[in-house]
């Protein structure tokens, strides 16, 4: 957790208040704090089964997975975490990433790449977004 996630929740206490409540379950030892997620400043805190799960998760090799998923879910940091622009949280759209990373993303008959692909890569997006 880090502030930067908040940008898109409402009815939330503020970042002060959490950042207290996450201070002391730090100090009893039930979350850890310091720096997971590059790029973003100020205190980041997880929990200890997360931060073993993001490392083993660096020290693998890119295999070139692609996940989909719908804009509409909460795993959709799109342009929070990552430096692309925001995709809208739309329940008929979906995001494609690969190795993590989104490369595409759209929905009925629509689809806007991230990137410059070839049209094999293309097809290949596209299908797998339409699926």
């Amino acid at each position: 957790m880090f502030r930067k996630l908040l940008d898109r929740e409402s009815g939330l206490p503020g970042w002060r208040e959490l950042l207290y409540i996450f201070r002391r379950l730090e100090a009893r030892g039930e979350i850890r704090g310091g720096r997971f997620v590059q790029g973003f400043a100020g205190e980041q805190y997880a929990l200890p089964a997360a931060i073993k799960t993001l490392r083993d998760f660096n020290r693998q090799p890119q295999r070139g997975q692609l996940i989909t998923i719908s804009a509409a879910d909460p795993l959709n940091l799109t342009g929070i975490v990552t430096p692309d622009e925001r995709i809208a949280s739309i329940a008929g759209q979906r995001i494609l990433y690969r190795n993590g990373v989104p490369v595409a993303h759209g929905g009925k008959g629509r689809i806007v790449f991230l990137q410059d692909f070839n049209d094999e890569q293309q097809w290949a997006y596209k299908k797998e977004l339409l699926t």
